[in-house]
């Protein structure tokens, strides 16, 4: 793991990236939940996770407030590295962040959104619950040990992060700028609690280039067991894209 700025992480580094992957965690997540995607992608292949404030390496600094504002952060970062062909991949809250990011860049070649419907939080209002309801809300999303669910000082750790990415979800609305133009791919687990299988349309709505949806067996966690088909989903998609030429030939 290499840190390139606060809020990006490099797990694979190839020596002259053919592409660059960036992936966006889900709330309460951070950058190391990507670390093993890297076992599963090709040479050329890079792969940077973005790292929100208020957890490990940024344990110190206060929880994102603003969506836009952090998606704003990521962009300038990004930006500033040398320039490769560039997939985003977001779960859940991070969906919204990818999303958000990708207008801010110039030409990505793909958006991934994955447990989100499009793009506002259907409003549940989780951030407004008491400490027992959310932590309750987490163990039936799925994707937690069950030791960590039943650690009193975990608990006490992450809830007050948790709290505020809900927040952070559920107050978004979207920046008024122009429509994607690039290709977008939507994936759910076919028994996500939190979307409906028919709503992932609704990511239609924000491109003119292609739009396409996938579901995989699992929760909202499906992206843990499902890892290796979900990676080769969206290198099947990005390859199959004009700029597919820049990509490696095999996974």
């Amino acid at each position: 793991m290499t840190p390139l700025t606060r809020c990006l992480q490099r797990y694979a580094a190839p020596a002259a990236p053919a592409t660059r992957l960036v992936c966006f965690p889900h709330a309460g997540g951070g950058a190391s939940g990507f670390r093993q995607w890297a076992g599963h992608l090709p040479g050329g292949v890079e792969l940077l996770a973005v790292q929100y404030p208020g957890r490990e390496e940024r344990i110190a600094e206060p929880p994102a407030t603003d969506l836009c504002r952090l998606a704003a952060e990521v962009s300038h970062a990004l930006a500033g590295l040398d320039p490769a062909p560039t997939v985003l991949f977001g779960h859940s809250l991070g969906a919204a962040v990818a999303f958000e990011t990708a207008r801010r860049l110039p030409s990505p070649v793909l958006l991934v959104v994955s447990g989100r419907q499009a793009p506002v939080d259907p409003g549940r209002s989780v951030h407004l619950m008491s400490g027992d309801e959310l932590w309750q809300d987490v163990a039936r999303s799925g994707g937690t040990r069950q030791e960590v669910l039943d650690s009193d000082e975990l608990r006490a750790l992450l809830l007050p992060v948790l709290r505020a990415d809900y927040r952070l979800s559920e107050t978004y609305r979207p920046a008024p700028l122009p429509l994607l133009a690039c290709p977008v791919l939507a994936c759910s687990g076919d028994r996500d609690p939190e979307v409906d299988p028919a709503a992932l349309d609704g990511w239609r709505s924000v491109t003119t280039g292609a739009f396409t949806a996938r579901l995989f067996p699992g929760d909202h966690f499906y992206l843990v067991p499902q890892r290796g088909a979900l990676i080769a989903e969206v290198l099947r998609t990005a390859w199959s894209l004009p700029a597919a030429a820049a990509w490696p030939s095999t996974p």
